[in-house]
């Protein structure tokens, strides 16, 4: 009889651990967005462009897609002790290679 229970229990043991897992943890685990070495790029070349400001917002305001280049576009709000403001940033690429071909940057005031 104890050889049964042994067996039973081992059986829900593994029908437990191949149950999908709780929607708390399936979230926590969302895919990375394509952007996303793109997004880390542009704060990279921000940090070092102004070192003194702060990192305050991000935002990704999409692709273009322009003959073999692609340019991808955020925002970033930063912070210095005298002034808040944004700085546009494109980044065009080499779509086949993801080769950088120039970052730009333009400062707006909203």
């Amino acid at each position: 009889m104890e050889v049964k229970k042994f067996i039973v229990m081992l059986g829900l043991l593994f029908v437990s651990h191949s149950l999908p897992l709780p929607m708390s943890t399936a979230h926590a685990q969302q895919e990375v967005p394509a952007y996303a070495k793109w997004g880390q790029l542009a704060i990279k070349e921000v940090k070092s462009k102004y070192p003194t400001a702060q990192i305050v917002d991000y935002l990704h305001e999409g692709k273009e897609v322009h003959g073999l280049s692609t340019i991808e576009k955020f925002k970033l709000w930063l912070k210095q002790p005298d002034k808040e403001f944004g700085v546009h940033v494109k980044i065009s690429y080499l779509t086949a290679t993801q080769e950088v071909e120039k970052i730009e940057f333009q400062e707006s005031s909203s």
